[in-house]
């Protein structure tokens, strides 16, 4: 059995072992190959049976350039990055890593928003540079410091991940208001459900915490920022798409958003020309939400359960219905 890996490199920089997958046969691990559409990618893959990737798209180009294919793994939740669909006219499982990242993930939503609360990185850097020791009084701030006692966060999306977050946002002396297509007994025991629009109205601090679909595409529109309270907090550290760049970019530099913690855009790396990186009040980091080492390392965990099931004809964590 022959197997590839696209870009290993940003689930395994060298701090972990990809011996679990070995066990299944001879394994080839490229750092990365490309993420946009190439030739290069049948190419890596060549006869290859067992295909890994995280963000290296896997089109049905390089799928039809490559018909010894039986099964591909995505070293991750999202599978947006492979035609699913003919996948399945050909008969390959498309296999995922459903739940790997709730803490890591929610953690980072959370240092995103007390980063903002705080900014104690801009803080830490001045007392570096001796802003502290040359101030005239004992303590100093240079942003205003938010309490988030008695405010109300709004979770878009209450999923494993968005739970974890209002549990850790209620602990801080949050109210919990939710918004989520499907409701659930265990939901109401982590959050109000109320309608989307009343989420807008009502929240402090909106967190996105939905896989992306075509339903919830440019969600945080300038017709939905208008629907928010002045001054509200925008998290979003599920998919950029979800969130009309201009449009926030044009609220953060209005005031109308105070402040928006991010860990993904539109399209990653980030562009130059991407109206959020000059907007005020924007943080922004790498996509980096699900980068734990103990993420990465449940990722290779259930990635060799993915093979190992398929090889013992009972596919898991299929989700393309084959």
């Amino acid at each position: 059995m022959k197997i590839v890996v696209l870009d290993g490199y940003a689930e395994n920089p060298g701090d972990l072992s990809w011996d679990p997958l070995r066990t299944f046969g001879e394994i080839t691990v490229y750092d990365r190959v490309s993420y946009e559409e190439s030739p290069a990618i049948a190419e890596a893959i060549g006869d290859a049976e067992i295909v890994l990737t995280n963000k290296t798209p896997v089109s049905r180009a390089t799928i039809d350039r490559c018909p010894k294919i039986r099964l591909i793994t995505v070293l991750a939740t999202g599978y947006n990055i492979v035609d699913t669909d003919y996948c399945r006219e050909k008969g390959i499982p498309v296999c995922n890593v459903p739940v790997y990242g709730t803490y890591s993930v929610s953690q980072f939503a959370i240092a995103l928003l007390l980063e903002v609360c705080h900014h104690i990185g801009a803080h830490d850097r001045g007392v570096h540079e001796g802003e502290w020791a040359a101030n005239p009084d004992w303590s100093y701030w240079n942003y205003p410091l938010i309490e988030l006692q008695g405010k109300t966060a709004g979770i878009l999306g209450l999923g494993n991940i968005g739970r974890r977050t209002a549990a850790v946002v209620s602990a801080l002396g949050m109210d919990v208001i939710a918004y989520n297509p499907h409701q659930s007994e265990e939901g109401r025991q982590f959050a109000e459900y109320v309608s989307q629009d009343e989420l807008f109205a009502r929240s402090d601090v909106i967190f996105l915490h939905m896989p992306l679909r075509p339903s919830n595409k440019g969600i945080i529109c300038k017709e939905n920022i208008a629907k928010m309270k002045d001054g509200v907090i925008l998290i979003n550290n599920s998919r950029g798409q979800m969130v009309v760049e201009a449009d926030l970019a044009e609220a953060l530099n209005s005031g109308k958003v105070a402040a928006a913690g991010l860990d993904v855009v539109s399209t990653e790396p980030v562009r130059a020309d991407n109206p959020l990186l000059k907007a005020k009040n924007c943080i922004i980091t790498p996509h980096i939400s699900w980068a734990a080492k103990e993420s990465r390392r449940r990722i290779m965990d259930v990635t060799a359960d993915n093979i190992r099931a398929f090889l013992e004809g009972t596919p898991v964590n299929v989700v393309n219905g084959v």
